[in-house]
């Protein structure tokens, strides 16, 4: 066979040996790439790290006091804050946010598409860092895509706990009433 007799096949034919041999390694190299590069963006997603906003996220990570009987319990109980600021509980989705003499527990999802909120000391707002919804340290919308106050959840408090009916959650547009009773005097 001469060189003016070679036919090459197609791209996609997968029957060549030489097209395999400089095609493959490529190939490999290039979705390993693309899965470390998603892996990486991924991982930045999940812990929110915008270089913009890394140092202003700052809140203390709390848990229940007492009165934990499962996932599914409908009261949860916190100290109350001893002084103005933020508490997030991630495991049962409720922020315990102090202010102006008042406690409120808010649900941790933006109204907006149900992104975790952060809490931005700089600024002392919520933050929603898919939307960049922004709301006040009562829940009230200050602006961005969500189009409502943060979801305020129920709560009364017994002596120096806070207890959170995680089942109860007002709407400041559907239960307007409820909504702006739900806190407790610090």
């Amino acid at each position: 066979m001469t060189d003016d007799t070679i036919t090459h096949a197609p791209a996609d034919c997968g029957g060549c040996a030489l097209h395999d041999m400089h095609s493959t390694p490529a190939a490999m190299q290039r979705r390993e790439f693309l899965r470390a590069a998603g892996l990486a963006l991924a991982s930045l997603g999940l812990i929110g790290a915008g270089a913009r906003d890394a140092g202003a996220m700052s809140s203390a990570m709390i848990t229940e006091v007492t009165g934990r009987d499962g996932a599914t319990a409908e009261e949860k109980q916190y100290a109350v804050p001893a002084a103005d600021g933020v508490a997030i509980d991630r495991d049962n989705s409720v922020i315990i946010a102090r202010a102006a003499g008042k406690v409120y527990a808010f649900a941790l999802a933006c109204p907006h598409r149900n992104t975790a909120l952060k809490w931005n000391e700089r600024d002392h707002e919520f933050q929603c860092p898919k939307h960049h919804s922004r709301y006040g340290t009562d829940g009230t919308f200050i602006d961005g895509r969500a189009t409502r106050n943060m979801d305020r959840l129920a709560v009364r408090r017994a002596g120096a706990v806070l207890v959170v009916d995680i089942d109860r959650l007002y709407q400041a547009d559907e239960n307007p009433t409820e909504w702006a009773a739900a806190f407790v005097p610090a």
